[in-house]
Order: C-alpha cells, then sequence, then structure tokens
C-alpha cells in the first residue's frame, strides 16, 4: 500500500456504553492529525463522530464531512469542519467518502456503520478500489464479527484471501500500522472459492 494521506472514518452517532469507545474515537482523530492524514467523515458533531472530528480539529487536522441533507436538516451537521458536503443521498454520501479517501477504518457503530464497511469491503473484494480496509477492535466489539469471517472461510463461503483484506488492531496505533502495511492486491478479480490465486 502507497502512503496515505486522507483516511475515511465510519463510526457512530452514539458514544456507545462505555468510556473506551470515544476514548479510542478521539485517540484516532489526533493521531491522524498528528500524521498529517486528513480525515474523511460522515459529517454529524454528535457521537463518536463527533468525538473523532473534534479532536481532529483539535490537533490542527484537516476534517472533511459529508452528509446527506436530510441530516443536516436534523441539525447534527458539524459547523466547524475544514470542509462540508451536502449530499442528496446516503449513496451519494458513501461514493464520496470513498473517492476523497485512500483506506477506510471503521469504529464501533451501528447498523448503519456496519453496512457502510461492508460495502467497502465488498468494493475491495470485487476489485472496484485496492485500498486497505480495517476494523477498530475497541473493547473486543468486533471480535465476534472477525470470528465470523473465519466461519464463512471454514464453511466455503468467503475465500482465504478475501478474508485477509480486513486488516484489524485493538487500539488506533495498532491499525494504522497494519493499514500502512497492507500489500496493494495484485489481481482484484473476483474468483471463487478455492480459487487462491
Amino acid at each position: 500500500m502507497g502512503p496515505i494521506s486522507t483516511l475515511c472514518v465510519f463510526c457512530g452517532a452514539n458514544p456507545g456504553r462505555v468510556p473506551a469507545y470515544v476514548a479510542a474515537a478521539r485517540r484516532l482523530g489526533a493521531l491522524l492529525a498528528d500524521a498529517g492524514i486528513g480525515l474523511v467523515y460522515g459529517g454529524a458533531s454528535v457521537g463518536t463522530m463527533g468525538e473523532l472530528a473534534d479532536a481532529a480539529l483539535e490537533r490542527g487536522g484537516r476534517v472533511v464531512g459529508v452528509i446527506p441533507e436530510h441530516q443536516v436538516a436534523d441539525e447534527i451537521a458539524h459547523d466547524g469542519l475544514t470542509e462540508l458536503h451536502v449530499v442528496g443521498s446516503m449513496h451519494e454520501r458513501k461514493a464520496m467518502m470513498a473517492e476523497l479517501s485512500d483506506g477506510f477504518v471503521t469504529l464501533p457503530g451501528g447498523i448503519g456503520t456496519l453496512e457502510e464497511f461492508a460495502e467497502a469491503l465488498t468494493w475491495s473484494q470485487l476489485g472496484l478500489h485496492a485500498k486497505p480496509v480495517g476494523l477498530l477492535n475497541t473493547a473486543g466489539y468486533y471480535r465476534d464479527l472477525l470470528a465470523f469471517f473465519d466461519h464463512a472461510v471454514a464453511e466455503g463461503f468467503l475465500r482465504a484471501a478475501d478474508r485477509a483484506l480486513v486488516r484489524s488492531g485493538p487500539d488506533p496505533e495498532t491499525l494504522l500500522a497494519e493499514l500502512r502495511a497492507a500489500p496493494a492486491p495484485a489481481d482484484r478479480r473476483w474468483r471463487p472459492v478455492g480459487d487462491d490465486r
């Protein structure tokens, strides 16, 4: 993988039950700013989304938000970002976030966060991009999802090579190192299970 100059982070509009989730989001935001890596995220001021953005901004980082207009109307858009793009739909939001980023990180979150992660991973599996995709496994939040991927390999629904596309780490420092070390796939055309070329 080449250098990462901008990173797309998927995260929640809620803070989660334990303080570790907010702490990890803030730590990632600060790390990105200190490393000169621009943050692209969902543009909200609430939950771990807002904490992530605020931490990056406090350290002088560049933060670009992408938010659908229906959420601006709900008054959750962050008004202090470097840039805020207002788009017409959730589909446009994800497409723009992907276009603006060199990689993807998913923090603990709910159904929307999981859906964003799954789409970025699917695009990688299908060869639509060669950007690294990672899960921040704060407090073991994604332990069962990572186990599911291993189960899918064992049951013949997922190639081991595609399982390897999912990078993970228990803390922001470890995960960023994983993303930087991720090799760019040479050939990402879809292949059936059993074909690990």
